[in-house]
């Protein structure tokens, strides 16, 4: 690990002694103050809202804009308890798991796994709770700073996944991994690079949808489910949701499939809306108007 990473590291554990409570009450400030000064996170949150919630009254979107912006700024305080107190410490936070017989049926059977795990709640801890149960491997894109790999390493430590790169090596080993009954989890929502994706609903609005996890489900007969961990109020800890496939999502179809894709993410963030990553420019594409722009939004309004 390189000088500086080592210094963040030990920062992390430093601050990782405050109360989960503490750093996610700054994290709610941090999200406050970015609704404030109006800024760019700001206005992309507003707009997914509106597209994610079209029948709310100017109040009540104001009021969950509030809520969804403390709720990111949240996500990003609490990772320093997440990633300082090591992985096991961290699982301590874990107070309920809904759904783990369905987990548990799925290694059983022998088939593979593939966990769908949104852009929601704290999917860090989430990774940890997998891992602890069975080997697994997560498709990643690299960070923008190669040495923030070391860091992830380092405290992630004996519960770190295997981590595949994002490109067809990578999709080769996951094939791999579910060909022998393996475990990988894959972000569903995230969104695909242009020519590699396909147009599906999601809360009502078509976005770009990865074909990737359909087409593995449909080639390799595995299992899917999806997962997040739930913060809950007062940094009382974390509640794990497992939650079945919905039907078609390995359909040959891939339209038929990529809409059960984005399906069974709504079922998700409807049951933790506001923890949902709303700053996420989930309806954007190069060769459609962007619901960001300015100008665009204003029209829609």
């Amino acid at each position: 690990m390189r000088a500086d990473m080592f210094l963040v590291y030990l920062l992390l554990r430093l601050l990782a002694l405050l109360p989960l409570r503490t750093l996610q009450v700054g994290g709610a400030l941090l999200g406050r103050i970015a609704l404030g000064r109006r800024t760019r996170t700001a206005h992309h949150v507003a707009v997914n809202l509106a597209i994610a919630r079209p029948g709310l009254d100017e109040a009540a979107r104001a009021t969950l804009l509030r809520e969804a912006l403390a709720e990111s700024g949240k996500s990003a305080t609490e990772i320093i308890k997440i990633w300082g107190s090591g992985a096991e410490r961290a699982l301590r936070l874990v107070r309920e798991v809904r759904g783990e017989a369905l987990f548990d049926a799925a290694l059983a059977s022998g088939k593979g796994v593939i966990i769908a795990a949104p852009h929601l709640g704290c999917w860090e801890l989430l990774n940890y709770w997998l891992c602890r149960k069975t080997p697994m491997a997560i498709l990643y894109r690299p960070p923008r700073i190669a040495a923030v790999e070391g860091l992830l390493r380092k405290v992630r430590g004996a519960l770190a996944p295997e981590q595949v790169r994002a490109e067809g090596a990578g999709v080769r080993t996951l094939y791999k991994r579910l060909a022998a009954g393996g475990t990988v989890g894959i972000l569903p929502d995230q969104k695909p690079r242009a020519g590699e994706g396909e147009f599906a609903p999601f809360f009502s609005r078509e976005a770009l949808t990865m074909v990737l996890l359909p087409r593995l489900a449909a080639r390799t007969g595995a299992t899917v489910l999806y997962a997040f961990a739930e913060r809950l109020p007062k940094g009382a800890g974390y509640r794990i949701h497992f939650l079945p496939a919905p039907d078609g999502l390995a359909d040959t179809d891939l339209a038929t499939a990529c809409g059960a894709l984005n399906r069974g993410v709504e079922a998700c963030v409807d049951l933790a809306f506001p923890q949902y990553q709303w700053q996420y420019k989930r309806w954007s594409a190069d060769d459609r108007p962007s619901p960001y722009d300015i100008e665009n939004h204003a029209q829609a309004s």
